[in-house]
């Protein structure tokens, strides 16, 4: 296994299925993310402007690279209907060496 944190793994949360493919398919067809995974039927349980909210979600995760995340960043805020969109990058710190180089340059 090789490490780089030059590649990102970043999650999204989104109100519903539809939004989640609409904001994962310009981010892969934008060339913003190699690839995104879509996983409908979380829950979220969060404090939001003074009370206890319950909803469910669905999360993106989301595969990129460091030099991509900025535009990766302010893009999925101007396609996201959340006053406050849950964007989380984490560096990936090892992972097969071959999937890491397709980060780079997904064909």
């Amino acid at each position: 296994m090789a490490g780089d944190p030059a590649h990102r793994v970043v999650l999204c949360t989104c109100p519903d299925e539809e939004v989640a493919r609409q904001i994962a398919t310009t981010l892969v067809e934008e060339d913003l993310a190699a690839c995104v995974n879509v996983l409908p039927g979380v829950q979220s349980i969060y404090r939001w402007k003074g009370g206890v909210e319950h909803d469910a979600e669905t999360l993106l995760i989301i595969k990129t690279t460091a030099q991509r995340y900025p535009a990766l960043e302010k893009r999925v805020q101007a396609l996201h209907p959340y006053e406050l969109p849950e964007i989380i990058a984490v560096p990936i710190a090892a992972g097969l060496q071959g999937y890491l180089d397709w980060l780079e340059r997904p064909e």
